[in-house]
């Protein structure tokens, strides 16, 4: 670091500021010093490379000026450069340019096509929508042999959790370079409040005040978990590797087969140019669930779908059904109501066309707030860390993905906001709804015992 500027830093942000990966991803947890480290990385470069061009956003204008530019007039040294208020833009005595921007609306994105920039940065990742990253993608360009780089910092929580937690978080080590589908790479670095030994030194007391928060939030801005964020509706779930095996403390868990004695369950949820989604599931006879199989048509990129027929669908159950059907188990299906209305075709409605191909269902409820309720409480955990309803590790990743990523609606506060990925959730309220249990509450698991869900099968076998 130059002695000139007189810049401390952590070994984290001195991770983010080396990082030469085309996309990288800074923190997860509160106080971990990102903002600064946006601001020392982007100075930095602005330095080393003239005339090179850089952009930082934050959703809001008020967010990026009592943040970003307020620390930077600061931290950025007079004698480099110069702050223009009435552009936006830090110019600096060798050309370079760092521009102060936002993304209050979905069409903001558009004030900045034709722009070239050598960076983007994105604080606060997940205050902002896919489109707007992916749109501010194709801004990052030029000529001039510079790095080509997006380099961002959030905490979990906001309108963006989910999709910045499936690019970056989902099935990549941290700290470890990732090789997209389309040769780029990737990079996650997680930062802690005990990182950052400077604001450990200046407010002692701030980890204390972090503890004081309610469960899930502290969750996420002590721990940077993933797992939990702000307006998230199912807070009950859990993806606990620890209990992956003792299925206790989990919802999801290592795959076993499933006995043919256990009631089994086809639920769909019809979609085109939306995912369809179809789940299997089977209850033991204690009641529990367990979802064990998903036929889920979604194209790779979220939310949308892979303009499968309803010949097409029915057929595609028929195969993965075939050795149950093989072992003489039965299969109960049930559906969204909306498969038997009339779709103006001769062929008549879903229903007809599946039917006709030899896959049946019985009409579910579309009580949306019932449903609701009964995901909750088949995901409360009991005193002994036991749920009523299971998923399948990799055998039901669409679930595991997007159940726990959905949030309320702003203008209907008790129920789901209905524009999010939510296709399997809604195939999963119509079997519930078929096999409703009573009230339960989140219970403390605490350290209980080991527990298998096939002890109730296996004791009935024991002469």
């Amino acid at each position: 670091m130059s002695s000139k500027l007189k810049l401390e830093i952590t070994k984290t942000q001195l991770a983010f500021i080396n990082a030469t990966s085309d996309e990288v991803l800074f923190g997860g947890a509160a106080g971990g010093g990102k903002s600064f480290g946006q601001l020392v990385d982007a100075l930095l470069f602005a330095l080393k490379y003239p005339r090179s061009h850089q952009l930082i956003l934050r959703r809001t204008l008020p967010e990026l000026e009592h943040s970003l530019i307020m620390n930077a007039l600061l931290l950025y040294p007079a004698s480099a450069g110069k702050y223009n208020s009435g552009t936006g833009k830090w110019v600096f005595k060798n050309g370079s340019i760092i521009e102060f921007g936002y993304c209050r609306a979905e069409t903001d994105v558009l004030r900045y096509q034709g722009a070239e920039y050598d960076v983007v940065r994105f604080d606060e990742l997940t205050h902002f929508t896919e489109s707007q990253y992916t749109y501010l993608l194709s801004r990052v360009r030029g000529t001039n042999g510079y790095p080509k780089q997006i380099k961002s910092s959030t905490n979990p929580g906001g309108i963006g959790h989910a999709w910045v937690k499936r690019r970056f978080i989902d099935g990549c080590t941290p700290g470890a370079e990732q090789t997209t589908d389309y040769g780029t790479k990737r990079l996650f670095i997680p930062s802690f409040v005990q990182d950052n030994k400077f604001l450990m030194k200046a407010d002692s007391a701030y980890i204390s005040r972090l503890n004081q928060l309610p469960e899930n939030e502290r969750r996420a801005l002590l721990y940077g978990d993933w797992e939990i964020f702000d307006g998230q509706v199912f807070t009950e779930w859990r993806n606990n590797r620890s209990g992956y095996l003792t299925r206790r403390n989990s919802h999801v868990i290592a795959p076993f087969d499933i006995p043919k004695e256990w009631r089994r369950f086809r639920a769909f949820d019809f979609g085109y140019s939306k995912p369809f989604a179809v789940s299997w599931y089977a209850v033991d006879y204690d009641g529990r669930a367990y979802n064990y199989r998903e036929l889920y048509g979604c194209t790779g990129k979220a939310d949308v779908g892979v303009r499968w027929t309803a010949q097409r669908i029915a057929d595609k159950i028929l195969e993965f059904e075939h050795e149950e059907r093989e072992r003489g188990c039965s299969i109960t299906g049930i559906a969204d109501p909306a498969i038997w209305n009339a779709t103006g075709s001769s062929e008549g409605s879903i229903a007809d066309m599946m039917e006709r191909r030899g896959v049946y269902f019985e009409k579910g409820k579309n009580d949306r707030l019932a449903g609701k309720m009964q995901v909750h409480y088949r995901l409360a955990f009991d005193g002994e860390g036991l749920p009523m309803i299971y998923f399948f590790d990799k055998k039901c990743p669409g679930m595991i993905r997007t159940l726990p990523a959905l949030r309320y609606d702003e203008q209907n506060p008790e129920d789901v906001d209905t524009r999010q990925e939510d296709h399997l959730y809604d195939a999963l309220k119509y079997f519930l709804m078929s096999n409703p249990i009573s009230t339960r509450v989140n219970e403390d698991a605490g350290g209980r015992e080991y527990y298998s869900p096939l002890d109730s099968v296996m004791n009935r076998f024991v002469l």
